[in-house]
């Protein structure tokens, strides 16, 4: 193997355009030589959430420009590329096909494997950029769609031991404050409206906290700010009951946390936990989660920023990790709009659910 490995990265699993063009050198981390993102939150923004046609046309428009830029920026030719990585799932199947079709069409027309990514695994692995994390670790994957707890234990060695029950946290902060008149995406704006508010003021629920082990429950929270919302008469009103539920679900986090890492100690001896997924860039909620660790003395290892909401270096790290291990794909390899990182996991959504 050639001492310096260069992976294009693919993203358009939701409503983010992006492309990356990572190195690895034999250092301890990959360098990201490209990383650009087009974002398409003007786009959303009036209907107060993503609509996959219109997801699926502007990712159609953008993603040839985009993969410019990272050319460009890199200073990398397609030529010297030594494979193309590609988010295949999970995620809108109208989004996942623009961007999986491109991969493949690169592949064939450079001869450079194709690497199906999957879109949690490049959550899982982006803190990877600016730490040396070993094998096992605990981790916390809070997004727009997925609020789960996993053991892992190696690439696409998962098992997961807590997930939420309904909402996703990333989708009760949007729906909330589409419901209290904030902007989209919801998660920055509650989180910047709570500081202006009383977190004591509303007394919401917190769905089994004292049960169902690590797993969450965000739908009977969302329900409350709806009932809540009929005697906001202010605009401190608001800001009252946004900081309520940020508290709230600061008070959540804080408890599963500290059963999941329980949970982890009876199967692993690793003392790491890693945060990732777009919610992780909430500061409060990085800060309780700190908290428990130091409680437990544990290590926690969070992403950039810019590398917690959807991007491609992800995608390119996810890709990086499985070219070393020949972990190719055909031409033939089909998106898919679910695809779980422990595929041996219940299905634990809709009503009826035992814990």
């Amino acid at each position: 193997m050639k001492k310096k490995i260069l992976i294009l990265g693919i993203e358009t699993s939701c409503d983010e355009t992006s492309v990356s063009i990572i190195q690895d050198n034999g250092k301890k981390t990959p360098k990201i030589l490209a990383n650009v993102i087009s974002s398409q939150i003007k786009v959303h923004k009036k209907f107060g959430g993503v609509v996959p046609e219109l997801a699926a046309r502007s990712h159609l428009e953008k993603i040839e420009i985009i993969t410019k830029k990272a050319l460009k920026k890199s200073k990398v030719k397609l030529k010297d590329l030594d494979a193309i990585s590609a988010t295949a799932g999970p995620g809108l199947i109208v989004c996942l096909s623009v961007g999986f079709n491109f991969a493949k069409a690169l592949s064939m027309a450079l001869k450079k494997p194709l690497i199906a990514v999957n879109h949690l695994e490049g959550h899982a692995l982006s803190p990877m950029f600016e730490n040396k994390i070993n094998f096992p670790y605990l981790l916390l994957l809070i997004s727009g769609g997925h609020t789960q707890f996993l053991v892992v234990r190696g690439l696409g060695k998962y098992k997961r031991i807590g997930t939420t029950i309904d909402d996703a946290l990333g989708e009760a902060f949007d729906k909330t404050a589409k419901m209290l008149g904030f902007g989209f995406p919801g998660g920055p704006e509650i989180e910047k409206y709570s500081k202006k508010g009383n977190p004591d003021k509303f007394d919401l629920p917190k769905p089994i906290i004292n049960k169902g082990g690590c797993n969450f429950s965000f739908a009977g929270l969302k329900t409350a700010v709806l009932r809540y919302k009929n005697f906001i008469k202010t605009k401190k009103d608001k800001y009252d009951l946004a900081a309520s539920f940020q508290a709230t679900v600061l008070k959540i986090i804080y408890k599963k946390t500290k059963v999941a890492i329980s949970e982890f100690k009876k199967v692993s001896k690793g003392r790491s936990l890693i945060v990732a997924g777009g919610v992780a860039a909430n500061k409060q909620i990085r800060n309780i989660i700190k908290k428990v660790c130091y409680e437990e003395n544990f290590k926690i290892y969070f992403p950039k920023n810019e590398l917690c909401t959807d991007n491609a270096a992800m995608i390119a790290i996810a890709g990086l990790k499985k070219f070393k291990q020949k972990k190719f794909n055909n031409l033939n390899f089909s998106v898919k709009p679910r695809w779980p990182l422990d595929n041996k996991a219940k299905f634990l959504k809709g009503s009826g659910v035992k814990l």
